[in-house]
């Protein structure tokens, strides 16, 4: 008997209670982009974009000559990454900056990864030197480790391995072009079909 009045009793503290007709939530992650990361959004330059003055000549982060440039973008693949570092792609393209003025460096590099572009080239290598008896030390490879963060069309950039110049060069990854993303969509495409 005593069931029963428990049940009465729920039944009444219960008699306003509506019926939910979906109990699950759904949850949206809220990005917020800082006023530095649109800072450095607007700052980023595409190499289709002709003006060369986005790369500055007045400042960048000074580094020192036997420092290790690594950079990587949002998205790109740990693995990608990993064998762009050791040296594994084979080199494409090479640029060698050495007796160049940061201005004629600046041009170059643009001009050089434009080409690239337009090639379907993607790895490249540009030898910037270590920078030990400039003024102040490793200017040039400063410069192009700032230049290489703000240029979209660039993945990830590393050193090099000592085989190609060490901490006196860089490996530079390059976008891949719509073309080549097509050619891989079809071939994964006939792998998946088979």
């Amino acid at each position: 008997m005593s069931h029963d009045n428990d049940l009465d009793l729920f039944q009444q503290m219960m008699g306003d209670v509506k019926r939910i007709d979906q109990d699950t939530a759904e949850h949206q992650k809220v990005h917020r982009v800082t006023d530095a990361q649109l800072a450095k959004r607007e700052a980023a330059i595409w190499l289709s974009d002709d003006d060369q003055d986005y790369l500055s000549l007045d400042y960048c982060p000074m580094i020192k000559p036997d420092d290790i440039i690594e950079y990587k973008k949002d998205g790109v693949q740990d693995g990608v990454y990993k064998k762009l570092r050791l040296g594994k792609y084979p080199i494409q393209a090479k640029l060698d900056l050495h007796r160049k003025t940061l201005k004629d460096a600046r041009n170059d590099i643009l001009s050089f990864l434009r080409q690239c572009l337009a090639m379907d080239v993607r790895t490249v290598l540009i030898v910037h030197g270590k920078g030990e008896r400039s003024n102040p030390p490793a200017l040039m490879k400063s410069y192009v480790a700032n230049w290489m963060t703000q240029i979209n069309d660039v993945q990830c950039v590393h050193s090099a391995q000592a085989f190609h110049g060490g901490s006196g060069a860089v490996y530079v990854m390059l976008r891949k072009s719509n073309s080549k993303k097509l050619e891989n969509r079809e071939k994964h495409q006939k792998r998946m079909s088979q």
